[in-house]
């Protein structure tokens, strides 16, 4: 699925090199860790979740500023997608599409389904809501969703599965070629696959993809 975390190196040949995490809710070792290595990577994706409790967000991306060009993020439920567009100039997507390379990515931000309310206001879309979002999103090689999808990446120690039906819903009818996601602790470092998608939850250690063997899509017009 990728080079292991902390991989480097030039990639000949068209390949897209991508680094992607999740979650790194104001850690500072793990935001250095992956700007140590985002200088190798062709995109930057972040899953959400790189703040704490609406709290924090612009100070800690401060650093970030210098890979924003080349990196797509979509919010946790610890930030909105507003509250990211004011923090760093990165391409930011929520219910929407971006070309990278030629490669069609959609982004999905928030904790799908709700969470229990939270005292902090966690950003959270109910399932139609997220359906919602990614029909207006439409079909895309790589889905970035802060929740995975039911069943896939989403086991909670005390709550079970609490993945998203409508994410799952969009992965059997598209079939991108790569779903990351982050959003459920307990399953970091999660792989598997759905249909011929290929789903990783991600968690905040870098993580490298190589898109040597895929066959670019579009976006929808």
């Amino acid at each position: 699925m990728g080079r292991p975390s902390g991989a480097s190196g030039a990639v000949a040949g068209n390949v897209m090199r991508i680094l992607a995490v999740s979650d790194l809710h104001l850690d500072a070792q793990h935001r250095q860790t992956l700007l140590n290595h985002a200088r190798e990577a062709d995109l930057v994706i972040v899953a959400g979740d790189l703040g704490q409790r609406r709290q924090g967000l612009a100070e800690y991306l401060g650093p970030m500023e210098g890979i924003a060009a080349k990196t797509i993020v979509v919010p946790g439920n610890n930030e909105t997608e507003a509250e990211l567009r004011a923090a760093i100039p990165a391409t930011v997507l929520h219910g929407q599409t971006t070309v990278s390379n030629g490669m069609c990515v959609a982004g999905l931000g928030g904790a799908v389904p709700p969470l229990p309310p939270l005292p902090w206001g966690s950003f959270d879309l109910t399932e139609d809501e997220a359906a919602e979002q990614l029909r207006r999103a439409g079909p895309a090689d790589i889905l970035v969703s802060h929740s995975p999808p039911k069943g896939c990446g989403d086991w909670h120690s005390r709550r079970g599965n609490i993945g998203s039906e409508a994410i799952l819903d969009y992965a059997r009818r598209v079939q991108p070629k790569l779903i990351l996601c982050g959003h459920v602790h307990d399953s970091w470092g999660w792989r598997g696959t759905i249909g011929t998608t290929r789903v990783a939850n991600l968690g905040p250690v870098p993580v490298w993809f190589d898109t040597d063997d895929w066959e670019k899509g579009s976006c929808p017009a």
